[in-house]
């Protein structure tokens, strides 16, 4: 593939943004020209050869961007490669096991063919904005599960099946 790869997300607090940035510069070390983008900005999804889609994960259920995202695009992305990841664990299961995706990502799989799921832990820290965040937080389960070895991996992967 020579074209270029698009990296997009939903995020609420910047987390799923950053394991997003890190798929993009794991992609660039491979070779591959990479743009990253939010989901609620992407006009378009025609001038891409493949699309990676993340979204956090909310009381089960991916981030409303990432999900209007899928929509809106739908008959645009099932005509070319895509992986789709989560983010979202506060804790270490996402590190000891591979998680499967909730359903509602189960089922945007299945609609546009794609060719990967991976769920990587999340980062919710002090500076979060909400109610539940700061619930969440004084109830002691923030922090940073993010594996960024585990990402990168990941990203390798999708390289090696875009790399001609």
């Amino acid at each position: 593939m020579t074209g270029t790869v698009l990296v997009t997300y939903g995020t609420k607090n910047g987390s799923t943004a950053h394991i997003a940035e890190s798929i993009a510069d794991t992609l660039r070390r491979h070779g591959l020209t990479v743009e990253t983008m939010r989901a609620s900005s992407v006009p378009f999804v025609t001038r891409y050869d493949a699309v990676v889609v993340g979204g956090g994960l909310y009381a089960g259920r991916w981030h409303k961007d990432a999900r209007a995202f899928v929509r809106r695009h739908r008959p645009d992305l099932a005509q070319r490669p895509v992986w789709l990841f989560s983010s979202g664990p506060l804790d270490t299961s996402a590190a000891e096991r591979e998680l499967p995706p909730v359903r509602g990502v189960r089922r945007a799989m299945l609609e546009l063919h794609a060719r990967g799921h991976a769920t990587f832990g999340g980062c919710l820290d002090d500076d979060a904005d909400g109610w539940p965040a700061r619930r969440i937080l004084r109830s002691g389960n923030g922090g940073d599960f993010r594996d960024f070895e585990a990402v990168a991996a990941w990203a390798s992967g999708i390289a090696a099946e875009l790399k001609p």
